[in-house]
């Protein structure tokens, strides 16, 4: 923007749909980097809110399955970028993808934008698109719909992206790390042409000022073209692992190698198929004309190896930005905690706990916003450990998503089971469970001081059950209440004592600590 707050000739307004996701959360940077100025279109916009560049855009509500809301989102734009799709919502998802992406072209067209861009997958050479998976089947035909459409398009397809976070290289990751014998289904012999995620940002960014007559779809690869059995050995190598022994069999089918890939990574199952079944088929670049619109800079774009040791390096420094899991889970409750005057009349079961803590609030607080993830859940491992367990197997995410900081968290951020609804540094700490359940819950956690300068935690489990079973469900787990919940808030309190002696270096165990009566109780 000019002094006078009008656009100048090299800006440009971009549209980002799924901005909370690995991809778009990353985009978002890189477009302002790039001088232009950038709207946010979610479904939740409170969720964009920690993200360090939160103040620099606009963020508005709004679903692109909604033609009312994704006109109001292209007013005055110049480039939309849609990178969302109905993967995981079940099995009309293609018919959702189709549906979107009509009423994204048509209400781009209305809007004026100039281009629109797409991030889709690669496709085999040669095989008929019947014979694709679903997943890139419907990628194929939602670019497709972009192409026919009077807006202009880039449509870039990718096939594996390595970045630290994807969802590709986690199930790559841990893989190779759990597994140093592996027997592996056939697709692990198919050629693939991997990319790493900076030379997929870099295009992005770039498609945005092709020219107007540019109307295509470009394939974007990284120079190695690998087989996945080589992705894991060169993986094995660069991490410093051991060569691993791989075995391939006939016999897994994309399913069984779903729930394969389900058991030994984060990955849950319903990601770990569509990601399985694009293997089937060698997807090799057949072009590399994309180069033409947005040049590679020296040394780009990246070969594998280099792609995989940037990914562990932001893995192990801790600087990964956003995962595969930074969008909401398909189909997981999103409704907002219940108040009272909304839900009158309705069932509302809570178990609350409260004790006083011989440390600092901030001592308290550092505890809480670092639960989950490698550190735990502070009670009863194996009960959380098992609850995971059972969430996989009926399709859930179970609770191995982990953090995508040690220490630090950020509205919108996935927590093993839960997302951070909710965030007040230094006060609350509010969950919502992601996994599956008869009802909706939450997790709230507190760090309060009250008078005379005495530190409280308070913590509240909440649950709106759905019919019967829902019912059912709380009154069986509540046995486990004592143990489960009871134990988080004793060790929560008894971690953030420990923590403040150990960094004050003085002992200060000899002071009884004050606790308030634990509860359990049910509201109607």
């Amino acid at each position: 923007m000019n002094a006078d707050g009008q656009k100048t000739n090299d800006q440009l307004k971009c549209l980002v749909t799924g901005a909370s996701g690995y991809i778009g959360g990353r985009l978002v940077p890189e477009l302002l980097e790039a001088g232009h100025a950038v709207r946010c279109l979610a479904r939740s916009p409170g969720k964009l809110r920690d993200h360090p560049w939160a103040g620099e855009v606009e963020s508005v509500g709004g679903d692109v399955t909604d033609a009312a809301s994704v006109a109001a989102s292209m007013r005055g734009i110049d480039v939309a970028y849609y990178l969302v799709h109905a993967l995981g919502t079940g099995s009309g998802f293609e018919d959702t993808d189709r549906r979107a992406a009509r009423i994204f072209a048509e209400q781009a067209e209305a809007a004026g934008v100039r281009r629109i861009v797409y991030l889709g997958g690669l496709t085999p050479k040669g095989v008929p698109e019947r014979e694709l998976s679903p997943h890139l089947r419907s990628r194929a035909e939602v670019g497709r719909i972009f192409l026919e459409a009077p807006v202009p398009a880039t449509v870039l397809r990718a096939a594996v992206v390595v970045g630290s976070g994807s969802a590709s290289f986690e199930m790559l990751r841990y893989l190779t790390e759990r597994l140093p014998v592996m027997v592996t289904p056939s697709w692990v012999s198919t050629r693939t042409q991997p990319i790493g995620v900076r030379d997929v940002l870099h295009y992005l960014v770039g498609s945005a000022t092709m020219p107007a007559h540019v109307d295509r779809a470009f394939d974007i690869g990284g120079p190695d073209v690998l087989t996945y059995q080589e992705m894991m050995r060169r993986y094995a190598e660069v991490a410093g692992l051991r060569r691993r022994l791989i075995v391939s069999v006939p016999v897994l089918t994309p399913r069984l190698s779903s729930h394969w890939v389900g058991l030994v990574t984060p990955v849950p199952a319903s990601i770990a198929r569509p990601l399985t079944e694009s293997l089937r088929h060698e997807v090799v670049c057949d072009e590399h004309d994309i180069a033409l619109y947005a040049p590679d800079p020296p040394g780009r774009p990246l070969p594998f190896d280099e792609a995989l040791d940037l990914a562990l390096r932001r893995v192990r420094d801790a600087e990964v930005t956003t995962r595969w899991s930074s969008a909401a889970v398909p189909g997981a409750p999103s409704d907002p905690l219940p108040t009272d005057p909304d839900w009158a009349g309705g069932s509302l079961y809570e178990d609350e706990r409260a004790l006083t803590v011989d440390a600092s609030r901030e001592s308290l607080w550092k505890v809480v916003e670092g639960v989950g993830g490698d550190n735990g859940w502070y009670s009863f491992p194996l009960a959380w450990a098992v609850r995971g367990w059972l969430d996989r197997l009926v399709g859930g995410v179970g609770l191995r998503r982990g953090r995508r900081d040690a220490e630090h968290l950020r509205v919108g951020d996935s927590l093993d089971f839960w997302r951070v609804e909710e965030i007040e540094p230094g006060h609350l700490l509010r969950l919502r469970a992601e996994m599956r359940l008869p009802g909706l819950a939450w997790l709230e956690m507190y760090a309060e001081t009250c008078d005379g300068g005495i530190t409280r935690y308070r913590q509240r489990a909440v649950f709106h059950p759905r019919g019967l079973l829902g019912h059912v469900y709380w009154w069986g787990v509540s046995p486990f209440h004592a143990a489960v919940f009871g134990g988080m808030a004793r060790n929560i309190t008894q971690a953030a004592t420990k923590g403040l002696c150990a960094h004050a270096n003085e002992a200060r165990t000899g002071r009884r600590r004050r606790r308030a009566p634990a509860r359990s109780r049910t509201r109607r």
